[in-house]
């Protein structure tokens, strides 16, 4: 199996989807759970401002947790995603429910690349995207987490990194992480990773994430630090960090202490990863942050500048005309 692996991760080509400029036309996918109404259009009413033409979700009704049944949500996904009128998808929010999707051999049944945007939940189709078909997408800001706080704000999104990732053609553009340095260094990889719980309980399927040689990225919200002791225990045991290059790690909101005096999530990060030796970065606002949200391409060739706030360098573009 490890050989296997190996040989997979050797003939990797990544799949790369066309730019999104001015103009471009993107789907609202909803993979997941549901989202206020006013939110979803506040989102759309941003993305619109940045010169996109938006197509609205298709309405379902909630059935509890999920934005409708997970056959309305697989049947929505794959139009949008094989819609020739689309140049690309962002996810509505996160919640729980995109994992549904993936039973129903979710990466035979598309056709791509198509550029993705989006966070949370939808980590498991990204990772399967990535490990079955070698698809470059990207995590960041949603329709209703995100967009709809608008750019630059608290809870919002960074214009910037958003933009520069799904249209830069170019290499050599530069990331600050914002964060702080746990371990110095410089690593190279390619960047991978997500929501920690996602990262975990992909363990054990065929989409779990291959991190060998990569700059894995984990960041998550309202665990407490002794879940995410657990989570990143459970896959240091399960080899998921073994020739990791390094780590970039998110602000980790709503995850204080339980008591006063207890460890904090960065002291648990820095104990268990610490002692691998490669560079960290822990606090970029990534995914769950109450700041302004980066847009990380994963798949593509980065390099961590592990000093002071921390730096990543895009080493080639994720789209690809």
């Amino acid at each position: 199996m490890r050989l296997l692996r190996r040989m997979k991760r050797a003939q990797i080509i990544p799949e790369k989807p066309k730019p999104l400029r001015k103009g471009a036309r993107i789907g609202v996918v909803s993979t997941a759970s549901p989202a206020e109404q006013s939110a979803v259009l506040a989102g759309v009413v941003e993305l619109r401002r940045l010169g996109f033409e938006v197509d609205l979700p298709v309405h379902r009704e909630p059935q509890g947790y999920f934005v409708g049944t997970h056959e309305e949500r697989l049947k929505d996904f794959c139009t949008a995603v094989q819609n020739k009128n689309l140049d690309g998808l962002i996810a509505t929010r996160g919640g729980y429910g995109s994992n549904y999707l993936i039973e129903h051999r979710l990466a035979t049944r598309l056709n791509g690349p198509k550029c993705m945007i989006g966070f949370s939940d939808l980590t498991s189709i990204q990772m399967l995207l990535w490990q079955i078909r070698h698809w470059v997408t990207f995590y960041g800001p949603m329709v209703a987490a995100g967009f709809n706080h608008g750019a630059e704000k608290p809870g919002g999104y960074d214009e910037a990194s958003f933009l520069e990732a799904i249209s830069h053609m170019g290499k050599g553009w530069k990331l600050p992480l914002q964060g702080e340095t746990l371990l110095s260094g410089e690593a190279k990889g390619r960047l991978v990773g997500g929501c920690l719980t996602l990262l975990q309980t992909a363990l054990g399927t065929n989409w779990q994430l291959d991190a060998r040689g990569a700059i894995l990225v984990m960041e998550d919200c309202g665990m407490k630090p002794y879940q995410v002791d657990r989570a990143l225990m459970h896959m240091k045991y399960a080899a998921q960090f073994d020739e990791v290059a390094g780590f970039v790690l998110g602000d980790f909101p709503e995850c204080d202490p339980p008591q006063k005096g207890s460890p904090a999530v960065r002291e648990v990060c820095e104990r268990i990863l610490g002692p691998l030796g490669v560079p960290i970065v822990y606090g970029a606002p990534i995914g769950h942050t109450k700041r302004s949200m980066l847009t990380l391409p994963l798949g593509v060739k980065a390099k961590l500048l592990a000093r002071g706030e921390g730096r990543l360098e895009i080493l080639e573009p994720a789209v690809a005309d």
